[in-house]
């Protein structure tokens, strides 16, 4: 398929005659209708082929069974392999010719075609065929030839169009991310819940914890954090407050926000990524471009050549000389078939960028990734590339007088009550070590800044500088402690205990 042709609806290709594929699948995609087509043909005409060719290659087994039918029972087993399951290589290699783009499908036409015509000839009319095409005098036909170039072919574009399916499954996932509803506001300030597709700009919406952003936006009222993880790969949700903006299909993990709707549809970020995606997987490779500007020449040699080994066999080759030649130039035409470019090449690139994109790596093009070959340093700069995109816990440090295990529990006890993964990680390293946990009697989430509550009748905070400071909390006994621990990679908090400083838990 050419990447170049466009055009509105469904259809065929004018240069080659595949089937046109949509710029972005459906989300909920039915089967592809060429895929159950080419499955029909290739599983319908498999037996067919499997006979004539036992039959071709009994070496005269069946000759006492079928005596001079056998050319009349392989016609009749391979005509409907070459003219219906085969029919739309045909169509393809005429359409190739007839808009001066010959390709791979022209040769498989031909030289199909030529094999065909030849044997059911040979079959109807033998007498007008000179002694040089008979063998033991009968004209030779070649029906199992057709039959198994044609079903191989069926066999390769079945696979071909199963992994172009898959691959398109990837782009789905990243159209997956989006919800499909959104809440909006009227003006009477009640709720309503509309399809994504009717938000339109400017519209108010309601965004509760735990639901995705809708569309790209700015935040109106409310603070929390939302995971942007999908799209920027940090682990650690970023918080959001009046003024900010968001990105569709990101996580709203703590509070809820008002949103204004600024960006919709085919304007979001995701909505320009899955096009990026999809724009790379239909692009070429420089390879294949050489290949189209070589193709129409490429496939007149080939032509001109199995002319002349057809020609050469038959004028010096041994007996019977035109039949050897017939088959050797049909083998010429099928063998010079450039499948590598025709098939493997864009099959490699729709793979690659479709698992790619599964992992959070874009490709601009297909050039981008032959141009990979040339990379001899690699530059990461993305949370969650090179690591596990998780927190893991990294270590305590405890104020004098008190104990690691102390300050872990007390922290993990009010983060139970907290949704943030570095809330998650100190918990569930507090229940590794078998600690016992207390409930949270009040908790409260100062958000980008930490937690704050009672634990046990104690006034706990756990969180940065900046809520220490707002508690009136003198954190620089700990400084060196937990610059030591910034310097090793690690996301520093602070825990008080009614107002006084008295550890440290480190997150990486």
């Amino acid at each position: 398929m050419h990447p170049e042709v466009r055009q509105i609806g469904p259809g065929t290709c004018p240069k080659c005659g595949m089937a046109l594929e949509p710029v972005l699948p459906e989300l909920e995609p039915g089967e592809n209708p060429e895929l159950a087509d080419f499955r029909r043909r290739f599983w319908g005409t498999l037996p067919l082929t499997v006979l004539v060719t036992l039959i071709a290659m009994s070496g005269g087994l069946f000759d006492a069974l079928l005596g001079a039918a056998r050319p009349w029972v392989e016609l009749a087993l391979g005509t409907p392999v070459v003219l219906w399951a085969g029919w739309p290589f045909f169509v393809r290699g005429a359409q190739s010719v007839i808009n001066r783009s010959p390709n791979m499908w022209s040769l498989i036409g031909l030289g199909t075609g030529a094999a065909w015509v030849y044997s059911v000839t040979a079959t109807v009319l033998p007498g007008i065929f000179p002694p040089s095409f008979r063998i033991d005098g009968h004209v030779a036909v070649y029906f199992e030839a057709a039959a198994v170039i044609i079903s191989l072919t069926l066999l390769g574009q079945v696979l071909e169009l199963r992994a172009r399916s898959e691959t398109g499954a990837a782009i789905r996932a990243l159209l997956g991310l989006a919800p499909k509803t959104a809440r909006r506001l009227r003006d009477d300030e009640t709720e309503e819940d509309i399809p994504l597709t009717h938000v339109h700009p400017g519209d108010r919406l309601r965004v509760r914890p735990g639901e995705k952003v809708p569309v790209d936006g700015v935040v109106l009222s409310g603070t929390s954090a939302v995971d942007e993880s999908m799209l920027t790969g940090e682990p650690m949700p970023v918080a959001k407050a009046a003024g900010n903006k968001v990105i569709g299909a990101t996580l709203n993990t703590s509070g809820a926000l008002v949103m204004r709707a600024e960006k919709i549809g085919a304007q979001t970020v995701l909505a320009q990524i899955v096009q990026m995606v999809a724009q790379a997987q239909r692009s070429r490779a420089p390879m294949q471009r050489m290949a189209d500007v070589v193709a129409g020449w490429f496939v007149v040699g080939v032509v001109a050549v199995a002319l002349l080994t057809f020609l050469g066999w038959g004028l010096f080759g041994p007996q019977p000389s035109w039949a050897y030649g017939l088959i050797n130039a049909v083998a010429v035409l099928i063998i010079a078939c450039p499948c590598a470019l025709g098939l493997a090449t864009p099959m490699s690139v729709m793979v690659a960028t479709g698992k790619a994109a599964t992992h959070g790596v874009l490709f601009r093009d297909a050039a981008a990734i032959e141009n990979l070959r040339k990379v001899d340093t690699l530059i990461v700069d993305k949370t969650g590339t090179l690591t596990e995109g998780k927190p893991a816990f990294h270590g305590v440090a405890a104020a004098a007088g008190r104990s690691e295990d102390d300050i872990l529990r007390i922290a993990a006890s009010l983060d139970q009550g907290a949704e943030h993964p570095l809330a998650q990680t100190i918990v569930a390293e507090a229940r590794r070590r078998g600690l016992k946990l207390d409930a949270p009697e009040q908790f409260e989430s100062a958000s980008g800044i930490g937690v704050r509550g009672v634990v046990q009748g104690l006034t706990i905070a756990l969180g940065n500088t900046a809520l220490m400071e707002e508690g009136g909390v003198d954190w620089h006994p700990l400084a060196v402690q937990a610059e030591a621990l910034r310097l090793e990679g690690a996301s520093v908090m602070f825990l008080a205990v009614d107002g006084k400083v008295a550890g440290l838990v480190a997150v990486s």
